[in-house]
């Protein structure tokens, strides 16, 4: 480009693949939703279904948390409710595969899950935000007890394989180093009256000191060895007691150039998103226990081992033909006056429906993301032990892009199961065209990379491909802008006596909040309708 040209503006979709590359998913998304592209819970507690449903019947198609809660809810309303399930559970992504589980995925790879008692791997949703009031609440109601998820934790590791020859920073180094310097930077800038029109000089005087306590300058505004910045990164030798007590400040400050180059501040950046900022939680003993809390609410409505293979409607009522996806045998029928259905989208756009045309292009329209999680159970918990990190991530631009430490039973002598992967993007694809066990391999030579101790530790691993998932095929809904402007509208809607629900039907894709609220406005709606009929 020539230097009289203007300079291109980015696009929104370019500016997110770029985000993506650099940063990963977690800074992704939250660029999607500083964009206005996912929103927050608007939750105002328990839904009030007034009315007589006049003896009304709904069958719900998927015990996840969409169908469940709406299973629960129309049941107190008066509804008669059936629920058919494809697996043999219920909780559909709220899933926690414990020792002794088996998993079949597309192309008929089984898994058996080893892991010891008491460990777990959620192959789904792993966190809730503090704003998903929805889930928190139903988690509430029902009795499932929950515990801190460390998002950020500034002890664990952020990793390239393009910069410190390879070797893994601590995440408190690289942050405090960043934004020293960056803070240094603006107080010269400052200093040399560069800001004076942009900023008034009694701003400047609060900014310069705004800047030295972000910053951890020192009294000339500089971000050098002492100890203001040990203080963020952490010191040589710390402070002790008695005569050897005297602390040793941290010499080894990381120039700006090489930070920048080294590509790792987009990794300090993932806790500040909206979807991440604490307080995060987590259900005790494995997300699967929020789905098992519904299960003991309606467990008696569902049909388990039931694969729906067409849905029919008319005037008066919907039959949904299913049969038994392991043993097969001869199709059954179910019918209702109504039904909700929860089926992924990549799922129902293969089954017969007949809706109107808006509503199937709709449902045609919406591709699913790819999304790999592993889980490896290792001999003794080292990454407290050796390096003292007690939960959250570390992240790194190898393809399992980053490694998630448990968040409970802390100090346990036992052992302990990473998220040895979580991997979206092109890396899903590859890693979901291995056999699992390659995957497992993989994640496992990736992971020695940042902790050499998996050499010896390592003892058994499971891994979930999404899009080989065969009551999914793939993560969560992916909807574009221009996907959600032509088809959001006609999906929500109900189609004479159809409608859906679920995360891809709510404008917090990906997450349950999304799911459970998609839910609650479905059967608000359908309710509304019954009533006035």
């Amino acid at each position: 480009m020539s230097s009289g040209s203007a300079p291109r503006a980015i696009s929104r979709r370019e500016l997110l693949t770029l985000i993506g590359s650099v940063a990963g998913s977690a800074v992704s998304y939250q660029a999607m939703a500083g964009m206005g592209l996912v929103s927050e819970s608007n939750y105002k507690g328990p839904i009030k279904l007034e009315g007589n449903p006049k003896g009304a019947s709904v069958l719900i198609l998927g015990a996840g948390l969409a169908g469940m809660v709406a299973a629960m809810e129309l049941r107190n309303a008066g509804y008669k409710v059936q629920v058919l399930e494809y697996n043999n559970r219920a909780g559909g992504r709220n899933w926690s595969l414990r020792g002794g589980d088996t998993y079949t995925e597309l192309g008929g790879f089984t898994q058996k899950c080893e892991f010891d008692p008491g460990l777990y791997l959620n192959p789904g949703p792993w966190r809730i935000p503090y704003h998903h009031h929805g889930v928190l609440d139903y988690c509430r109601r029902l009795g499932v007890a929950l515990e801190p998820f460390v998002q950020v934790n500034y002890n664990a590791m952020v990793h390239s394989t393009q910069a410190f020859g390879g070797k893994p920073q601590r995440y408190r180094e690289i942050q405090a180093d960043y934004h020293g310097q960056i803070a240094e930077l603006l107080a010269k800038v400052t200093q040399q009256k560069k800001l004076d029109e942009l900023v008034s000089a009694e701003d400047q005087e609060i900014l310069m000191a705004s800047l030295r306590q972000w910053g951890a300058l020192d009294k000339h505004y500089r971000y050098v060895p002492g100890r203001d910045s040990s203080e963020r990164r952490g010191y040589e030798k710390p402070p002790a007691g008695g005569l050897s007590g005297k602390p040793v400040y941290s010499k080894d400050i990381t120039g700006l150039s090489e930070l920048l180059k080294s590509e790792l501040w987009g990794s300090i950046g993932a806790g500040h998103g909206y979807e991440f900022q604490t307080t995060l939680f987590q259900p005790v003993g494995g997300m699967g226990r929020i789905g098992d809390a519904f299960k003991r609410e309606v467990g008696d409505l569902i049909r388990y081992n039931a694969k729906v293979i067409k849905i029919h409607q008319d005037r008066k009522k919907v039959t949904v033909t299913y049969v038994d996806p392991k043993s097969g045998g001869a199709p059954q029928t179910a019918t209702a006056d109504y039904c909700l259905c929860t089926i992924p989208l990549s799922v129902l756009s293969q089954i017969e429906l007949n809706v109107n045309p808006k509503m199937q292009a709709a449902i045609n329209a919406v591709p699913y993301e790819a999304s790999v999680k592993v889980g490896l159970q290792f001999k003794r918990r080292f990454w407290e032990q050796d390096e003292h990190i007690y939960g959250g991530i570390s992240y790194t631009n190898l393809p399992i892009r980053l490694i998630g430490y448990p968040n409970t039973d802390y100090h346990s002598a036992g052992k302990g199961v990473l998220l040895g992967a979580y991997v979206f993007g092109p890396n899903a694809y590859e890693f979901t065209a291995l056999p699992p066990a390659e995957r497992v391999r993989k994640a496992y030579e990736y992971g020695a990379m940042i902790h050499p101790q998996y050499q010896q530790e390592f003892e058994t691993g499971i891994a979930v491909g999404w899009h080989r998932v065969p009551w999914t095929l793939g993560c969560a809904g992916a909807w574009t802008e221009a996907s959600r402007a032509q088809h959001y509208d006609n999906l929500c809607q109900l189609d004479n006596r159809f409608l859906v629900a679920g995360e891809h039907a709510s404008y917090i894709p990906a997450w349950q909040e999304g799911a459970i609220l998609s839910s609650l406005d479905a059967i608000q709606r359908l309710h509304q309708h019954v009533v006035n009929r």
